[in-house]
């Protein structure tokens, strides 16, 4: 029988109660229990985190049970925190690796398994091979299951309990100058989706003269209002609501477990994830003067070529996922790191993605230019010209899964749009480079049963023929 454990681009997610269970919860942290054996980094200790979805408390006590079954040491969560908090307690624990139970953006029916390596991030290839390979063994019988309680955990020295939030906030500090921030005459909206961030950023910028106002700040598993908490435009109307009608000077939102954003500027218009990438990136370039790689992955748009060509950085793509992002940063000391769905990662933090950090970072570029979110995306296109972008997800049943991937691993359409096709890239999926500078991108989502279409064009009409070409060539 297939494993019902299955790691994609970021961790195992599932369904509640239907793959997503107690049993599987405790083989997956016992094969984390394992690859840490193995590998040497058990002995010092494994963190474990979880958020603000149905269960994420109990599964992170069956996880701190099977860790702390096989001797490894470990602190657990007293309360829930964003994915962001939990990689950096990785690192202020100085722990050999970690666990946060997340779904992240999915829809409230699922949950999730997050590997931390020890460097913060998330497990890298070679980790999570070596740990679906222990989870391989439990599965033939070849290893059972250890655990204990968590009382006799306590007892024996195997388990401490902790709050990540206080020392994660206190890093953002170090990161990003905050009084300024704290000072300006602004007025922000916050979209926190019900997610583990709620509160947060209130609790970080408050006594000066900011204005903040937070939505959805209350903590709810069912996440009202929302058909998955992911903060793309779809999600994000009663934000751009709240910005215009409250006069607000820019908007920030944050998915289920904060380690997205999304931007809106003071005309309620939705900044896309692949523009607020951009914009952070020509913020640490221009006004901090940085410098060193920016790294993204194979779907971060085409500004971010324009923006090394012109302040002679270099430039690298990885495939999908921060675990191909992450170390590609450590690799190469980059000053960012993101994917398209809107998570970014700095130098001088985790190498990992963090809503909260993005958003402030976005905000110290307001603050030390003295410039709304509009102008800010003003003279980011001046140097890199106009560009458009659009995602189309298409939903299919799994027993398709096969049939689309043999098909994206071979189409060759020849043009889209009728632009020819200069060369095409399967380092994830397939990426069709246009004449023009354009492209197209089909890849399946790793954690969700999508087909994830991609284009990006100089304007709205080329992006949506390009698209519409991409679904027939693929019959959908």
């Amino acid at each position: 029988m297939p494993s019902e454990i299955n790691f994609g681009t970021d961790g195992w997610r599932a369904i509640i109660a239907d793959q997503f269970t107690f049993a599987n919860v405790q083989k997956a942290a016992q094969g984390l229990a394992g690859e840490m054996l193995a590998s040497g980094t058990a002995k010092a200790g494994a963190m474990i985190a979880w958020d603000t979805r149905f269960g994420s408390e109990r599964f992170a006590i069956a996880t701190a049970e099977v860790l702390a079954g096989n001797g490894i040491r470990c602190v657990l969560a007293t309360r829930p925190a964003p994915t962001p908090a939990a990689s950096f307690s990785v690192i202020s624990h100085k722990a050999g690796g970690g666990v946060m139970i997340t779904a992240s953006h999915n829809s409230a029916s699922y949950n999730g398994f997050k590997v931390k390596s020890d460097r913060g991030g998330s497990a890298p290839p070679d980790m999570v091979a070596r740990i679906e390979a222990e989870i391989e063994r439990i599965e033939s019988g070849e290893v059972v299951v250890q655990h204990v309680s968590l009382d006799e955990a306590q007892r024996t020295g195997l388990l401490e309990r902790f709050d990540p939030t206080a020392p994660y906030l206190e890093q953002l500090g170090h990161v990003v100058d905050l009084e300024p921030i704290k000072q300006a005459r602004l007025k922000i909206v916050v979209e926190s989706m019900h997610g583990s961030g709620g509160g947060l950023f209130p609790r970080l910028l408050s006594g000066g003269n900011l204005e903040i106002i937070e939505l959805h700040g209350e903590p709810n598993p069912a996440f009202p209002g929302f058909v998955q908490p992911e903060p793309i435009e779809a999600n994000l109307r009663a934000l751009q609501a709240a910005v215009t009608e409250n006069g607000a000077d820019a908007g920030i939102a944050f998915d289920g477990d904060a380690d997205r954003v999304g931007l809106v500027d003071e005309n309620g218009r939705y900044i896309s994830t692949l523009e607020g990438f951009s914009l952070l990136a020509h913020h640490l370039l221009e006004r901090r003067g940085q410098q060193g790689t920016v790294v993204s992955t194979i779907t971060m748009s085409s500004m971010i070529d324009r923006l090394g060509e012109a302040y002679g950085i270099d430039t690298q793509r990885t495939a999908v996922g921060f675990k191909y992002v992450g170390p590609k940063m450590l690799e190469t000391n980059a000053i960012i790191g993101g994917e398209e769905s809107g998570g970014y990662a700095f130098r001088g933090h985790v190498p990992e993605r963090d809503g909260l950090l993005s958003g402030l970072i976005f905000l110290e570029a307001m603050v030390s230019s003295q410039k709304r979110p509009s102008e800010l995306l003003t003279d980011l296109l001046a140097i890199t010209g106009p560009h458009s972008f659009r995602r189309v997800d298409v939903q299919f049943p799994e027993d398709q899964r096969s049939a689309l991937q043999n098909l994206i691993e071979t189409v060759e359409p020849g043009t889209l749009s009728g632009m020819e096709i200069e060369r095409s890239d399967r380092l994830d999926g397939v990426k069709y480079f246009l004449e023009g500078g354009g492209w197209g991108i089909v890849r399946m989502s790793g954690t969700e049963p999508l087909l994830r279409m991609y284009a990006e064009a100089q304007d709205v009409e080329t992006v949506d023929r390009v698209l519409e070409d991409l679904t027939v060539t693929l019959g959908l």
